[in-house]
This record gives structure tokens, sequence and C-alpha cells, in this order.
């Protein structure tokens, strides 16, 4: 199994230019905003799902055919497809997730989509490229980051993504049902890290969750979901970025967890030395430092 080592790389190399002062003082986004433009790496446009709410409202989602490949080919059938109509979020639970679908909606799954995927909740380890945390992980033997996504390796030798906060995974029934890909949900709350291996994870948001995560609770249902007197979000326009006008088409980067401009990003959030800290924590959860992801312009 191959691992990078973590290391809490120096700020002389992203931010060469500031007195040695200054760069202690840089926060966690400082360190991000700095990083030079050969630390970012470009997500493939086949890999973005975006999500229109009503009232102008885009939620942006990168896919992850690697942990989870059959899920996400579903995914991909459906957006190609009209499954999508007359969809909504109506399920709002504080803390918690945000998931969408069609609910009462019966409908026939569109050509391409496999009703039943396999248990898509973990992948091999073996061979994983992997920086890691350098802190305990309380759910696994070891966690860290690849590919740009947070990971997590077991002893048996395989490995998952993680529940953190964004994370888009799949709504399925009690086993042997696996889910496929009609109902999502995203993570709104603290990070429910005991769903990782039970739950098929396909993406994470990458813009947009504030339109997800500032919705009204579902208060009068069983967890969360909206009761009659409370009025479910539409979901106007289910889309792939790579099936649009490559001149419109949205673009966006994530920071390479092989940059320099990571490990001091990563290593900055564990141990803060900006004005407001007193003393630094010392110590980080998987979940505390989210990949950056940028929007490229032009």
């Amino acid at each position: 199994m191959r691992i990078l080592t973590f290391a809490a790389l120096p700020l002389l190399a992203i931010a060469a230019a500031a007195p040695a002062q200054e760069r202690q003082k840089m926060s966690p986004s400082q360190i991000v905003a700095a990083a030079p433009t050969e630390a970012w790496v470009e997500i493939p446009a086949n890999d973005i799902l975006i999500l229109g709410l009503e009232d102008d409202r885009t939620v942006y989602f990168q896919l992850a055919p690697h942990a989870a490949p059959q899920h996400v080919q579903n995914i991909r059938a459906l957006a190609d497809s009209e499954y999508w109509e007359g969809a909504s979020v109506y399920r709002v639970q504080d803390n918690f997730v945000a998931q969408f679908g069609l609910r009462d909606i019966k409908r026939d799954l569109p050509e391409g989509v496999i009703a039943q995927p396999e248990a898509e909740y973990v992948f091999s380890g073996e061979g994983l490229d992997m920086r890691r945390l350098g802190y305990p992980d309380p759910y696994s033997l070891m966690a860290g980051f690849s590919g740009g996504w947070p990971v997590a390796l077991y002893e048996d030798g395989t490995a998952s993504l993680t529940h953190c906060y964004g994370t888009l995974g799949v709504g399925r029934e009690l086993s042997p049902s696996t889910g496929d890909g009609t109902e999502l949900y995203v993570i709104i709350g603290q990070a429910p890290r005991h769903l990782d291996r039970n739950i098929a994870i396909v993406g994470r948001a990458i813009e947009g969750i504030e339109h997800l995560s500032s919705l009204p609770r579902g208060t009068n249902g069983p967890l969360g979901m909206y009761a009659q007197d409370q009025v479910a979000t539409p979901i106007v326009s289910y889309t792939m970025a790579s099936t649009m006008p490559e001149e419109i088409r949205p673009r966006f980067e994530y920071l390479s967890e092989k940059s320099e401009a990571f490990a001091a990003y990563v290593d900055r959030w564990a141990n803060r030395y900006d004005q407001f800290y007193e003393v630094s924590a010392g110590g980080m959860a998987l979940c505390h430092a989210p990949v950056p992801v940028r929007r490229v312009k032009g």
C-alpha cells in the first residue's frame, strides 16, 4: 500500500514574499488563496452534477466514479433522462441531511440504470496513493486524502470515502437494497461517520450547499420528512456539466493533496497561530479540513 507521508511543510514555499512573522499568522483560507496554479487539479466535466432549485438557486456536486462506479453510472443516466421531472427536496433533518428525489411519484427506471447496483460502500485500499492526516481517526485504521477526497483505510485492506459536511450519498432501504440513485441525500450537519461503509457515497457538494442547508427543517414528519403542511422545494433541473456547451460549462478545480500548499493548509487547521487563537488545538479530525475547491473563471 503506497502512502504519502503527511508533513507540515513550510509556508515559505507558497508565500515566500511575505515576512516570516506574517507567514506564521496566515489562516487556512489565506494559505489556499496563495496556492500556486500548479497545485490545482481540474475536475472533469463528466463528474460535475448540477442541481437546479427554484428561485435560480444552484448546487454543484463532484461525483466519485472511482468509489461507486455503478451508482455514478446510474446518476449520469438519470441526468440524461427526464426521470427527475417533478422531483423535490422533501426531507431536511436538522444537523443531519437534506434528501431529494421523487418521493411519492412512481416512475420506471430509464434505460441504462441498474436497478440493484453492487454494494459500493468500500473499495480496495491496495496501492492507494494517500497523504496521511497525521492524527488518529476513531473510525478507521488510518485516514487521509487521496485524489482530492477524504478517505479512511481499514484493517481488512479496504478503504472508503467518508461522511463529511457536503457528502452526497445514495438513499436506500434495508439490505439487500443498495439504492439506485433515484433518492440522494447531502450531509448538512456534523459529520455522521458511523454511516461510512454502510451507504454508497457518490460525491460531494462543491458549490451552493447553502441552498440546501438553509432550507426549513421538517418538523412535523419523522426524521425530518416534510408533512402535508410543509412545502417541498421543487427541483427544476438535474444536469451533467458535460452535456452543456463548452463556452458556458462551469469548471472547478481542487487543491491537490500532493502539493505543499495542501500540507500547509491541513497543518494550519491543527496548529493555529493567527491572531484570534490563544491556544492551538494540536490536532484535528478528518472532516475538519474540507478539500479546497474553487471555480475556474473565464
